[in-house]
């Protein structure tokens, strides 16, 4: 599986070289020059911050001259469901990102041998801040994101429990900001973001619902303390709207472990409780997640 995201993300980061080119910005492949760990980990939807949660970071380690990107496979796992999600995004001049992720949900005994298949295709825009290079401010890092979310499998299983659609919209605004002489002298990093969303178990059982097809505002919250340069403990917080009669949506939570033993790469693990999903309450299980950055 390294072998796929390695392969992956010079891809996309060609892609970014060539696109800047054409913008008419003088930008460099080389790798980048950003403390390590700043650009985050990859989130299930493809964007750079936590594992749910996107931060106002734009993700790889390239700055304002240099395009930099990363590419990530996640599995999670609660015994009665599992998720596994992949895909890479690319920064440019650390201000825009652009991801795709694609998401394979097994459904388990609730449909036997049945999968449902959810794209994720991001952009997000840093507004202004700097997270790491601003401590004398209070200003936080605060960033513009955009998803469309497309379900392959809408007709499965979601139009049966009352989703509208099986495609859709969402925004995000992010604020993010890291304090280098944090607690006990470590570095403290915390992030809120609110989206805008109407999707049901973040689209995989398709978005809106026999109870409102109305957008609404979630708040999402990661908190991450380094205990060393390379090893960060921490916690996330996602709120989730519910839109289907048929079965109660919970907020997910997690609390993980994530470790750069090289600024190229990153291994993420953590425990998340997902609440109740579809007809299985009580659903918690093991997260872990790699990636590589550029």
């Amino acid at each position: 599986m390294i072998h796929w995201i390695s392969a992956l993300l010079p891809v996309f980061l060609n892609v970014g070289v060539r696109a800047a080119d054409e913008a008419g910005l003088s930008l460099r492949l080389a790798p980048g020059d950003r403390l390590i760990a700043t650009g985050g980990v990859s989130q299930l939807e493809g964007a750079g911050g936590g594992g749910l949660v996107p931060w106002a970071l734009i993700t790889g380690y390239g700055t304002r001259n240099q395009v930099g990107g990363s590419a990530f496979l996640t599995r999670v796992d609660t015994g009665d469901f599992r998720l596994d999600s992949a895909g890479a995004a690319i920064g440019v001049a650390d201000r825009l990102e652009l991801s795709y992720s694609i998401q394979h949900f097994d459904l388990g005994s609730t449909v036997p041998g049945e999968t449902i298949v959810l794209e994720s295709y991001g952009a997000k825009v840093r507004l202004l801040g700097d997270a790491v290079f601003d401590q004398d401010r209070w200003l936080p890092q605060i960033a513009l994101g955009l998803q469309y979310k497309r379900n392959r499998d809408y007709a499965l299983v979601p139009k049966a429990l009352g989703a509208v659609r099986g495609d859709d919209w969402e925004a995000y605004l992010a604020a993010s900001k890291l304090w280098l002489d944090g607690p006990l002298g470590r570095s403290l990093f915390a992030n809120l973001t609110l989206r805008a969303t109407r999707a049901n178990q973040l689209g995989l059982l398709g978005f809106g619902g026999d109870r409102s097809d109305d957008y609404s505002i979630q708040p999402e919250v990661s908190l991450g303390l380094f205990l060393r340069d390379d090893l960060v403990l921490g916690t996330e917080y996602r709120s989730k709207p519910d839109k289907l009669s048929a079965f109660r949506e919970d907020a997910f939570k997690d609390v993980f472990i994530a470790w750069f033993p090289a600024k190229r790469f990153s291994l993420t693990a953590a425990w998340a409780d997902l609440g109740n999903i579809a007809d299985k309450a009580h659903q918690q299980g093991w997260y872990l997640s790699a990636q590589i950055a550029h």
